[in-house]
């Protein structure tokens, strides 16, 4: 897909994001007085939109149909501000729009020669592994692969997670998993809509999996990670975690997960006997190309 249809791809999105946004809104929730009478449309009126964001109707009409038109940042900001958009949810419309998002303060410094494999090793006995913009998995430790099922075969989380039953039913929240999942996905998803790599992914998945496909259109977008995580191992029962997550700076953007033992679990003692049963041989780290499976 070239460029021109990757511009066309990101200004139906956008349609679509600011649609299922001013949806989820009522006039009641922003202070704004209705007639009585039943309204036709769900959530907020495009005009009304208009009016909290100070701007005209048609120009807001030209934007959720994905008309070629400028946007500039105030501009912006005053639609995520009437929209009541979250951090997350702004800095994907200004990728939507192709500005600027807002900056944010880097964390972690860029680490060129870092190996990632060594890294996720020295997180045992916590599950620990890496993925990219995409999720690809790009490092795993063995602890993590034991807990959660992954494979050789195993590329990308998304598509795992979707599309083997086996590794979606040992999570004891699967539903709120993949909520939360898809959500988190969005946000990098916007850099991506020119990809045909990504959208050879979303095509993948949209064709396997009915759930992602519904959560996929509901357009919901959440840079907030689940702070815990509940999986239920066919050999050593229920495993608590503490979870946290770190964004490696550089190009590739990757992303760190790291499941810490639920201090007041027994996980950790049936992680070093998980991890002292299983075969060392057959865990050789993981490391995905950028090719999704």
């Amino acid at each position: 897909m070239g460029k021109s249809g990757g511009t066309s791809r990101r200004r139906e999105e956008l349609g679509h994001f600011l649609t299922t946004r001013r949806a989820r809104l009522s006039p009641a929730e922003i202070g704004l007085s209705v007639s009585s009478g039943r309204r036709r449309t769900p959530g907020l009126r495009r005009e009304e939109v208009a009016v909290l964001a100070g701007i005209g109707t048609s120009w807001y009409t030209w934007l959720e149909q994905g008309r070629d038109i400028n946007v500039s940042e105030p501009v912006a900001r005053a639609v995520g501000h009437a929209l009541r958009l979250n951090r997350s949810e702004l800095c994907y419309l200004y990728q939507l729009l192709g500005i600027s998002p807002p900056q944010t303060k880097a964390t972690v410094g860029e680490h060129p020669n870092l190996d990632l494999r060594q890294v996720v090793d020295e997180c045992l006995p916590s599950p620990a592994l890496v993925v990219d913009s995409l999720w690809n998995l790009v490092a795993s430790n063995r602890s993590a692969r034991l807990v959660f099922g992954l494979t050789d075969r195993d590329r990308n989380l998304l598509t795992s997670f979707f599309c083997r039953e086996e590794i979606w039913s040992r999570y004891a929240n699967p539903d709120r998993m993949a909520r939360m999942a898809v959500a988190q996905f969005r946000v990098s998803a916007a850099r991506h809509y020119d990809d045909p790599i990504f959208n050879n992914l979303i095509r993948t998945l949209c064709a396997q999996s009915e759930k992602f496909t519904q959560l996929w259109h509901t357009h919901e977008v959440l840079d907030a990670r689940l702070s815990s995580k509940e999986v239920d191992h066919p050999e050593v029962g229920r495993l608590s975690f503490d979870t946290q997550s770190w964004l490696l700076d550089g190009p590739d953007r990757i992303r760190m997960f790291l499941h810490v033992p639920h201090r007041m679990s027994d996980t950790r003692a049936k992680l070093e006997a998980l991890l002292a049963a299983a075969p060392h041989h057959a865990d050789v780290a993981a490391v995905a190309d950028r090719a999704t499976a």
